[in-house]
This record gives structure tokens, sequence and C-alpha cells, in this order.
């Protein structure tokens, strides 16, 4: 206990210590609405502290953990032994300077979108509905609506993993589907530069308005989820696969796969993260018996899970 007491001091001295939260419940930072409590839970205000943190962890033998707005993100049910370091609301500066946009990765899609409406911006309207921050969308990514980050995103100021401040360009980056050069290098987000067109302000509400009534109409918003669960697999749309092997509408305790959109899991109520995990788990299994595809999750899973696979 003298330990732990220690090691809490030790991240207090590293940022403010209000910032720094014990057995902080992850089902309040995530958008499925689930997971048990991380060990530790800290926000950081800056690129130093996030330094200052992550070398702290390294030195000291304690796993740590990256998350933004908690959007793709599952979290074990016995939560998560570590340390999470949330870049959010404290990191979430936006600077507008012609037709470029600097965020820092705490910042919100919708709020990105919103500064480039405000500014007669085009090129960002198909993010304006995604639930994360730039930070995470920028290691996968990210995209809706026929639209990704790397058509949007010209530069990242990342911290590599021995905590040198680097800066990669477009080409650097290596966006791939639902990847990154940054995902492959176990790098951390600071900030990132998007780059945008001038446009009509009318027509950038007005797309920006159309894709919500499409997100409205197909997606099932009034309930928790992760938005698309599983990857596009090539040559086929998970979503359809899923609904082929009649497993829309299928229940695991309180996760059930959308009635509204095969492509969502949804916490229907009461689910727990052993729920949703099964529930993937026998939704990719179903599938590959029925089509011979694979379905993987989109999802980033953390903590202890059992795989049921594992038991047979």
């Amino acid at each position: 206990m003298n330990m732990n007491r220690e090691f809490y001091e030790k991240l207090c001295g590293c940022t403010a210590p209000e910032r720094v939260k014990e057995q902080e419940p992850m089902a309040r930072h995530t958008t499925f609405r689930v997971g048990g409590p991380a060990d530790y839970f800290v926000s950081p205000s800056d690129s130093e502290e996030i330094k200052k943190l992550t070398e702290l962890c390294k030195k000291e033998g304690v796993q740590y953990y990256i998350v933004g707005n908690g959007s793709n993100l599952l979290v074990s049910d016995d939560g998560y032994r570590g340390v999470i370091i949330a870049i959010g609301r404290e990191m979430s500066g936006i600077e507008v300077r012609g037709e470029q946009i600097r965020a820092q990765a705490g910042a919100l899609m919708s709020q990105i979108a919103a500064a480039a409406l405000e500014n007669e911006l085009a090129g960002f309207e198909f993010a304006s509905g995604i639930p994360g921050t730039i930070g995470g969308a920028a290691v996968m990514n990210a995209g809706a609506y026929g639209g990704e980050m790397k058509d949007v995103i010209v530069q990242v100021t990342a911290l590599d993993r021995d905590g040198n401040t680097i800066v990669l360009s477009q080409d650097e980056l290596e966006f791939g589907y639902r990847t990154s050069a940054v995902m492959k290098r176990g790098c951390i987000v600071l900030e990132a530069c998007i780059r945008l067109e001038k446009g009509s302000r009318e027509e950038i509400l007005m797309k920006m308005e159309d894709f919500k009534q499409r997100r409205i109409t197909k997606q099932p918003l009034e309930y928790p989820s992760a938005g698309s669960t599983f990857k596009r697999p090539e040559g086929y749309f998970a979503g359809k696969l899923i609904q082929d092997a009649g497993l829309r509408g299928f229940t695991v305790g309180g996760a059930q796969v959308s009635e509204k959109h095969s492509g969502f899991v949804i916490n229907k109520g009461g689910a727990t993260a052993e729920d949703v995990n099964r529930l993937m788990q026998e939704v990719s299994d179903r599938v590959y018996r029925e089509f011979g595809v694979r379905l993987e999750p989109e999802v980033r899973r953390i903590g202890e899970f059992r795989d049921r696979r594992d038991e047979r």
C-alpha cells in the first residue's frame, strides 16, 4: 500500500494533484458506458506532463495506455491495472490560420468541424459526427461517408517511444485503412495540422446536416456504442455479413447487435464488457462459419478478457 501511495505521489508530481484519480470507473470514460476501474486515471494539461508521466511509468515498470474520448474502446470489467493517460479537454485548443486548422490532440472532431464551418472551410464535413478526438482519429485514420483523416491531415506532432517530440508529414504518416505510422510506431499524438479549402458556409452546413440526418436515420445513436464495431473486410461490408448471417438483434446479456444497423454493437442497458466481448466473438465466429470471412474488431480492448476460443 505504501508503494501505491508513493507512486500516486509521484504521479501528482508530474501534473496537478486534482488531475490524478485513483480507482476511476472506466465506464465514465467510454462511449460503450462499460468498464471497471483504472488504478490511476490522469488528465495531463500539456505535452511536457505527458512526457513526464510516460517516463515515470517506464521507470517504475507500470503499464500505461493513452485514451482520447473513449469512443473506440472496450475496457474489461476488471478495469485496467496501470495508468490511463487521458488526452481530453485540457488539451483541446483549436487555432485557424487561413485554410489550415491546428488542433491539439484532445480536440473533439465536432469542435473542429464547428471551427471549420465558422471560418467557411470545406472538407471536414464527413468527420463532424465522428464522436472521438483528433488524436485518436489520426492514430487510426478514422473515416466516414467516403472521407478519411488521410484526406485532410497534412502534419502530426507526436511523442515517439523514447519521449522525443517529432513532426510527421502526410507522407511519413503512412495512412492506411484504420492504421497509420503513428499506430505502428507507438507514438502519442500531441497536435494535428489539417488543410481544408475555402467554401460556402451554406454548402458546408448543408453537407453536415445531410450527414447528420443519415446518421440519425441509419445508426442507433440512442444507445451507447463504439460506432462501427468491426473493420470492413476487403470486398464486403461487415454490417451486411452480420445481417446475412441472421444476427440482426442477436443478444448476449445487455449487449446487442443493433436492429437498426447490424454493424453496430450496442449497450441495450446494463451490459458488461464481457457481454460485449462475448457477443463480438460469437458474431465473428458465426460470420466466419457462414461465409469464410473473419471479422476483425475495430474496437480496441484493454484489460483482461476471456477468449472463448481458448476454452474449447
